[in-house]
């Protein structure tokens, strides 16, 4: 299935973005059947093919969420804007083992107070 959506490219820390008609399964820098065009978030700047984004876009390519907003912001859409998909971060395993750490550790720091406490009660008084 062809999608349309942004492949970065520039240097570290000043990113801009290519705005390219590739297959789904492509990775994002990878293989690209068409430049439609570019964004660069820094500056500003936009610069898209509105004829040949209408026209794959006839042709049943898809939009990634992030290239939807920009176009329906540019006006070369009449849709609202939808939510951008996130990735998780981590897999659900990876959380279940950041919950339990995150209780262990402080189940830990509950029993050190509760010590304390006890050790101050168990000191006798000096005089």
């Amino acid at each position: 299935m062809l999608t349309i959506r942004l492949s970065r490219v520039g240097k570290k820390n000043q990113p801009a973005f290519r705005l390219v008609l590739t297959e789904k399964q492509n990775p994002v820098k990878g293989k690209f059947q068409e430049i439609l065009g570019s964004y660069n978030p820094r500056l500003k700047t936009k610069s898209l093919k509105g004829e040949r984004i209408k026209y794959w876009l006839s042709k049943g390519a898809q939009l990634s969420a992030t290239v939807h907003n920009l176009l329906v912001n540019e006006g070369i859409l009449a849709a609202k804007k939808v939510k951008a998909w996130r990735p998780k971060v981590g897999s659900a395993d990876a959380k279940k083992k950041a919950l339990a750490k995150k209780k262990e550790e402080s189940g830990k720091e509950e029993k050190k107070e509760e010590k304390k406490k006890e050790d101050k009660k168990e000191e006798p008084a000096v005089a």
